[in-house]
């Protein structure tokens, strides 16, 4: 059920989100094609949401609105991190307010070692976890440190563009499809230290086509179909309606 997030109005009428990161009614466009149709939730602080749906659902699209890519563009609705406005933000306003968005390709930059993709993300502030740090939580990228980037396995790519992330000041985790690919092992391990980065507070959504494993980790869910909110509740609710998930999620 598609259901409206508790917003106040304030004076001159402009939508203002009691929640952490709130998201309501947007609606965003590739060219003219309506990817995002009036798409609301909320998201509280510290908690991992697992953003769910079939293929073409509108899942990355929404992630890549909330970080203010500019593709798809944002013609209706409003977005809130910690009482800021998202909404009329650039991406780079957006990164510099605490979001990080971790796309699918995770693009690691070549010709670059592992620690210069670290040190890169700290070249401007919001500077956040420093490298040595980051290497207490990713100790495989503390012994791989000189090796170029793109070299690395799947695993540890995806763990370099978390790392990267987490580099910056942020608030928010934005996750693309971060077990594509990987094996179970990696998945696990994956999981254990999206947990760990939770513990520190920041807030998680993830993208995830691996559905029973994104629920296993998360504490809500939102499940979307045509780009449209079908489902908002927690991760266990899922789980446990085998007609829910077979009716939306296919498994």
């Amino acid at each position: 059920m598609n259901v409206k997030p508790d917003f106040n109005k304030n004076a001159n009428n402009a939508a203002t989100a009691p929640a952490f990161l709130s998201v309501w009614d947007i609606e965003a466009y590739y060219g003219e094609s309506y990817i995002v149709q009036g798409v609301s939730f909320n998201v509280h602080e510290g908690e991992i949401l697992a953003l769910l749906g079939r293929n073409g659902a509108g899942k990355t699209s929404t992630l890549r609105t909330i970080a203010r890519m500019g593709d798809p563009q944002l013609k209706h609705g409003e977005i809130w991190l910690d009482h800021q406005p998202l909404h009329n933000m650039a991406a780079y306003q957006a990164s510099a307010a605490g979001i990080a968005l971790v796309p699918e390709d995770r693009c690691i930059i070549p010709g670059l070692t592992v620690e210069e993709n670290l040190q890169l993300a700290q070249i401007a502030p919001p500077i956040g976890w420093s490298i040595e740090r980051v290497y207490e939580l990713f100790p495989r990228l503390g012994e791989r440190r000189k090796q170029e980037g793109v070299t690395l396995s799947g695993g540890e790519q995806q763990m370099l563009a978390i790392a990267r992330a987490l580099c910056r000041d942020i608030k928010v985790l934005l996750l693309d499809e971060p077990y594509e690919g990987l094996a179970p092992v990696i998945v696990q391990e994956i999981a254990k230290t999206l947990q760990i980065i939770r513990d520190q507070g920041i807030t998680t959504i993830i993208v995830e086509q691996n559905a029973v494993a994104a629920l296993k980790l998360a504490d809500r869910a939102v499940i979307l179909d045509t780009g449209s909110v079908v489902f908002d509740g927690s991760a266990v609710e899922v789980l446990e309606n085998d007609a829910l998930r077979a009716e939306y999620l296919a498994i």
